[in-house]
């Protein structure tokens, strides 16, 4: 069942309003998945649906608290949002056009929890962000 339906609203505590409900229907429709919340503002009036950029942070910011997404902060002072996801992942950033690619490397997964054992924790949960030049930005660096 899609989040986008009020029912799933309020299982997370929160009433279906229309802000929400579109919100939510952007994230979940989108090819997408990291957004600003300039970004959605922005998705939102091309798609004529007139809601305030404070409005649109005020419900990402309701969203988060409810863990119906997640917040990340991948360049200093600008925040991303992604739908909260049931499998784990990991991301590399472009530092030149902030593109975000997600991944996931057993391998990885695997080293870090050596780690953690070797140091004497339990890992209880981790995020790994890489950074680096994505391949269009690579080829005009050149």
């Amino acid at each position: 069942m899609r989040m986008s339906d009020s029912k799933e609203l309020k299982e997370h505590g929160l009433k279906a309003t229309v802000p929400r409900l579109k919100i939510l229907e952007l994230m979940e429709d989108s090819k997408v998945r990291h957004f600003s919340a300039e970004d959605i503002y922005r998705y939102l009036l091309k798609s004529n649906v007139e809601l305030g950029l404070a409005t649109v942070y005020r419900v990402l910011t309701q969203f988060e608290s409810a863990g119906i997404v997640i917040r990340h902060n991948f360049e200093e002072g600008h925040s991303v949002f992604e739908l909260a996801a049931d499998e784990h992942h990991d991301h590399i950033v472009c530092v030149r056009c902030g593109k975000v690619e997600e991944f996931h490397d057993d391998e990885i997964e695997q080293r870090q929890n050596v780690i953690a054992k070797k140091l004497g924790f339990e890992l209880t949960d981790h995020n790994l962000n890489m950074y680096g030049l994505c391949p269009s930005c690579k080829q005009d660096y050149q």
